[in-house]
């Protein structure tokens, strides 16, 4: 006869792992506009899915392009700027 026992105790062995680090948070803070902007993107795609899209609909889909475009660009622009020294030479 087989025991059943629960793996409780290997899985709670990992639970200080579990957790994001502050390292994590703060990398998903810095990449929020870029979620939400990924998000209001998605947003206007799915409003035309049941529909032929109205001059209305195209223009909020490409606004939200724009934005999430954007919010890349400035995410990426933050990054370039962290990872230079200041100064001038």
């Amino acid at each position: 006869m087989e025991h059943i026992v629960t793996v409780q105790d290997a899985v709670t062995a990992f639970e200080d792992f579990m957790e994001p680090t502050s390292a994590e948070l703060d990398a998903i803070e810095r990449e929020m506009p870029v979620i939400l902007a990924d998000v209001d993107l998605l947003d206007a795609h799915i409003v035309t899915l049941d529909r032929t899209p109205t001059e209305l609909d195209t223009r909020r889909v490409r606004r939200a392009r724009r934005r999430a475009l954007a919010a890349r660009v400035a995410l990426l622009n933050h990054a370039a700027g962290a990872g230079q020294s200041g100064g001038a030479a």
